[in-house]
């Protein structure tokens, strides 16, 4: 069977929006793994930044899931294949429909009957929900797993990483306005961190995640819009008042903030970018079931421990403060020679600065 004897040098892994926020983490674990990577994208001009890996071990193909003759190309030869395109909210021809829906069907018909197959999906996927978003993704699931029951599928909640675009977005929203509206305010939240994320996927290329699955993928802490929004304030240093949205203003305010970005033609700042579905989206709680946790079907269950968000974010919201991290009044009383230890006493018994008495 394909990886049982195989090293990874000698194993491929197309790795579908392998440019994109998770994709960067996931290509970096395949190559320090050893496996070669082909990264599939709708612009591959666009991934030189990702220079990981060895000479020729990474590298782009142009692939659109929209075309199954591009997808049958980028797949022909790989032992495994990693699905993480997704869309908050369509754009033209970029539909949930044809990326959310059609996409996962299409790579499994077209890949190598005994290539594993590993898609991203969402926690909140249901076939009954109101949201068009979370529909579409459950419907993906749902086709991929009737073409390739072994699939693995992965459900992560909202996912933090250098370049995220939940926490990155309120930092930046509250460098522009002075009070932040919150639809949704008191919906749960399980931040997991993109890197464990990536783990758990290259994990599952490895074969040491069992397929036909759903897993859902959450981290340590549950914690509610509005706290994780007070985080954001506190570690970049900002007063904003928040305001809670009662569910019929929430909406209004994605379907007004969605018009006005089809308005302008899509130049609205993508901080300010709201629609009505992804306001729906905020009325239901996005966490780990009850069901997956007993069944094993988690980041713990599969043997990752999974990263706080506190240990993690302050270090990229830092750019958001009005000085960064150069603010010498802030950082005066946490100076210390280089080298010593938190706590410890220097070996000469002279305090950091005194000048020798003679």
């Amino acid at each position: 069977m394909t990886g049982d004897i195989r090293t990874p040098e000698q194993q491929i892994v197309t790795v579908f929006g392998g440019s994109g926020f998770l994709g960067r983490f996931v290509v970096t674990q395949l190559a320090r793994r050893g496996y070669r990577v082909l990264i599939a994208t709708r612009q591959p001009n666009r991934t030189n930044f990702l220079a990981t890996g060895k000479v020729g071990q990474v590298h782009a193909i142009q692939a659109n899931l929209r075309y199954p003759d591009s997808v049958a190309h980028a797949v022909a030869r790989a032992d495994h294949v990693v699905n993480l395109v997704g869309l908050l909210q369509p754009s033209g021809r970029q539909s949930f429909d044809s990326i959310h829906v059609d996409g996962p069907r299409l790579i499994a018909k077209a890949a190598r009957p005994d290539a594993r197959i590993i898609h991203i999906s969402a926690i909140g996927a249901d076939p009954n929900s109101e949201s068009a978003y979370a529909r579409s993704k459950a419907a993906g699931e749902a086709g991929l797993l009737d073409a390739r029951p072994d699939a693995v599928i992965l459900r992560p909640s909202l996912m933090f990483g250098s370049n995220d675009s939940f926490f990155n977005r309120f930092a930046a929203l509250a460098r522009m306005v002075p009070v932040l509206p919150l639809a949704g305010a008191d919906t749960r939240f399980q931040p997991v961190y993109a890197g464990d994320v990536a783990e758990a996927i290259v994990r599952a290329v490895d074969g040491t995640v069992q397929g036909g699955r759903i897993y859902e993928c959450g981290g340590p802490e549950i914690r509610t819009l509005r706290e994780l929004v007070e985080f954001v304030l506190k570690e970049t240093e900002r007063r904003r008042a928040i305001i809670s949205l009662p569910k019929s203003l929430g909406r209004t305010q994605g379907t007004v903030m969605g018009a006005l970005n089809v308005l302008t033609l899509g130049l609205l700042p993508n901080e300010l970018v709201m629609t009505r579905d992804q306001a729906i989206l905020l009325e239901k709680d996005n966490v780990v079931s009850e069901n997956a946790i007993r069944e094993g079907r988690t980041l713990q269950g599969i043997g990752i421990t999974p990263t706080t968000y506190e240990a993690i974010a302050p270090a990229y919201l830092v750019r958001f403060r009005k000085r960064g991290q150069f603010n010498l009044t802030r950082n005066a009383g946490n100076i210390r020679p280089e080298g010593q230890a938190p706590n410890s006493e220097p070996l000469s018994g002279l305090n950091p600065g005194e000048r020798p008495s003679r």
